[in-house]
């Protein structure tokens, strides 16, 4: 019985808010206000590591019982209790000319499962999910062959004191920050 409240509830988290999928661009500062005397920024390091492609419908163990796969419609993804969902890359809710991300979570005691789409680059090289005390967790990305310009990211993380929903950004081959995702604080 309690999986099944686990599950609509969780169902009933992403029915509920369709805006968690959508991507903020990051912000900028007009050159006119920047410190006359401010120390050169720092050039981002790129990533090292690879995307991993994946053939259509190839399942990826993504640990805890937890597997996604992509088709050229989107990202699917199944959870330990054999509940299943779908992400669409194809139905018009995201915009593939502009660089974004989208960010889903499945949580229980053991930890949570966060996954989502990447999208409008085909130079994506990391996504990281960002809390508010500053730790980061690099997730693990998929593509399918050919750069199709869209992909998608999972990470598992343990189980936390608070529901705060990290953030998400996505970086490009340099390191540079692409996409953002602002995420909730606890409470």
């Amino acid at each position: 019985m309690k999986k099944y409240v686990l599950a609509a509830s969780v169902a009933a988290a992403l029915v509920a808010v369709p805006t968690v999928a959508y991507a903020v661009a990051p912000p900028s500062t007009p050159a006119a206000a920047a410190p006359a005397k401010a120390a050169p920024a720092a050039k981002p390091s790129p990533t090292t590591a690879p995307i991993r492609i994946v053939e259509p419908n190839e399942q990826v163990d993504a640990g805890r019982g937890w597997k996604v796969w992509l088709t050229e419609e989107g990202k699917h993804w199944s959870g330990p209790d054999g509940y299943e969902n779908f992400r669409s890359v194809v139905d018009g809710n995201i915009d593939l000319s502009r660089p974004g991300v989208s960010h889903q979570t499945e949580s229980d005691r053991s930890g949570s499962f966060h996954s989502g789409v990447y999208y409008g680059t085909k130079n994506a090289a990391r996504v990281e999910l960002t809390y508010s005390d500053g730790r980061k967790t690099p997730a693990i990305l998929i593509e399918l062959p050919g750069k199709p310009g869209w992909g998608a990211w999972y990470v598992n993380t343990p189980p936390t004191a608070s529901d705060e929903s990290p953030g998400v950004t996505l970086h490009d081959t340099t390191g540079a920050l692409i996409a953002e995702l602002r995420g909730a604080p606890p409470g």
